[in-house]
Formats: C-alpha cells, sequence, structure tokens
C-alpha cells in the first residue's frame, strides 16, 4: 500500500513551479486607423503613449500629416447633419444660458400644455360618457308612452275609469267621504298587508292604483267584491276602497305608481 509520503515524493516534479522565458520582440506604437475630428476644434491632439500628433484644422476633413484622413463621417459622407434648432425653445439654443435661468419658462410650458390636455380630455371623456348613456336610455317614443295625464274632473263621485299606462290598466278612483272614512277606519295590524290608507293616496278623493292582481296577475273588478272596492274573480281575492286585500289569494295589495298632482284636477302617471 502506498503511503502519503511516496504518493506526494512522486507528484512533486508536477507541482513544482517553474519560470518559463517566452521570446518576445521590440515593442511598437499601432499607428492609428482613424480619428474622428469635430468640426469647432481649430487644434486636435491625438497621443498614442509616449508619441503625439498635433496640427491645425483648416478646414472640415483636412488630411493630417502621418495619419489617415480624418473624416466626420464614413460614410453617406454627402448627407448633411440633421439640424434641429427648429424643435428646440428658444431659452434654451444659447449655450451661455444654464439650464437654471431657464427653468421657469419652461416648467410654465409644460404645465400650460398639460393642463391644456388634461381639460380637453376631460371634456371629451363627459361628451363620449354622454353618448354612450343616450344610446342606452329610452327613445322618444318610449318616454312617451311611460307617462300619461288624466283629467280628474270627468271622474264622478264613486266612480272608477280605466286607463291604458304602459300596457297595463290603470284605475283612477273617485272616493265618496264614506269610503274615505272606511277605509280609514280599518286596523292595520289586521291586514295581510298591512299599510295606511294615507300612505297609498297623495289626495284622499282620489287612489290610483294599478289594476293588475297581485296572485297571477289577473284584472280585477270595480266596485265589487265584500268590501266595496276591487274584485277578481279569477280566484276570488277581494280588495277594499284602498286597494288593500282583504281577503283571498292575493298576498300583497294593488301596486301604487308614481304620479303626481300638476294642479287639482290633472294628475300625471309615471
Amino acid at each position: 500500500m502506498l503511503s502519503s509520503r511516496n504518493l506526494a515524493k512522486g507528484l512533486s516534479k508536477y507541482m513544482t513551479p517553474k519560470t518559463v522565458a517566452v521570446p518576445f520582440g521590440k515593442l511598437e506604437y499601432a499607428a492609428p486607423v482613424e480619428v474622428a475630428v469635430a468640426e469647432t476644434y481649430t487644434e486636435t491632439k491625438v497621443s498614442f503613449g509616449k508619441k503625439s500628433v498635433i496640427s491645425n484644422m483648416v478646414a472640415k476633413n483636412q488630411v493630417v500629416p502621418g495619419l489617415p484622413n480624418l473624416q466626420k463621417r464614413y460614410s453617406h459622407t454627402d448627407i448633411p447633419n440633421p439640424d434641429f434648432n427648429f424643435y428646440r425653445r428658444e431659452g434654451t439654443k444659447s449655450i451661455k444660458s444654464s439650464s437654471n435661468e431657464t427653468d421657469t419658462p419652461r416648467r410654465a410650458f409644460t404645465y400650460v400644455i398639460a393642463g391644456g390636455l388634461g381639460v380637453a380630455g376631460v371634456a371629451g371623456g363627459k361628451h363620449l360618457v354622454q353618448d354612450i348613456l343616450s344610446t342606452l336610455s329610452a327613445s322618444a317614443d318610449v318616454l312617451a308612452v311611460s307617462k300619461v295625464e288624466v283629467n280628474l274632473a270627468e271622474i264622478p263621485v264613486g266612480k272608477n275609469v280605466v286607463v291604458k299606462w304602459r300596457g297595463k290598466p290603470l284605475f283612477v278612483r273617485h272616493r265618496t267621504e264614506e269610503e274615505i272614512a272606511e277605509t280609514r277606519a280599518v286596523d292595520v295590524n289586521s291586514l295581510r298587508d298591512p299599510e295606511r290608507d294615507e300612505d297609498r293616496t297623495k289626495h284622499p278623493n282620489y287612489l290610483i292604483t294599478l289594476g293588475v292582481c297581485t296572485h297571477l296577475g289577473c284584472v280585477p273588478i270595480a266596485n265589487a267584491g265584500d268590501f266595496g272596492g276591487y274584485y277578481c274573480p279569477c280566484h276570488g281575492s277581494h280588495y277594499d276602497g284602498s286597494g288593500r286585500i282583504r281577503k283571498g289569494p292575493a298576498p300583497t295589495n294593488l301596486e301604487v305608481p308614481e304620479y303626481n298632482f300638476i294642479d287639482d284636477s290633472t294628475v300625471v302617471v309615471g
């Protein structure tokens, strides 16, 4: 078995550092291939190690002795340099003024442009939203039938008038003083759908409800039933003089639509 000492002795010749001399020729500075010179410079100094070339530039693209031809552009030399002074602000064209001196007018111009574009954007967005909402809203013919005007002076006392509104029958009832007193004397807590008569009418003499039974959508008969209001013969629902369910399968009272009185004898429903 090889010992670690013998193993190290055998590999020592491969691990010993040696100095190897590499032949190297005489060092020389390579001449530059091409050097770009700016227009405004009158003197150019190009240094390569310890050697320097100094030449006076009189004209553009002048040949410097000892160096290749100095050119500002190496392709399409017939194309002039682009001039962007037209797009620069007047306050920034002078090389003698610092950026701090022109900071205020530049900021003012930026703020004016940003504010103007912001106002224009808000106005455009507003008109865009209005146009979209106007296309989604109801048309003029739909709005025309969405409201109905009823002349209350043509309805006799104690009678009920049926008016077509939005494709549904509308009951307009001119109640007597006895009907008003009877409906308001009822205990609200005893009703299936508790609702006071005062809350269902804006004028005590007139009751305005939809003529649709709340059970299955039938049309009740006016001035009929056990309570003198409305009666639905389909399934036997009885309503009182305030349109409240008093007997039968109907779960709720007759619906009261939105309406407003223009004057004492005219009401607009819808």
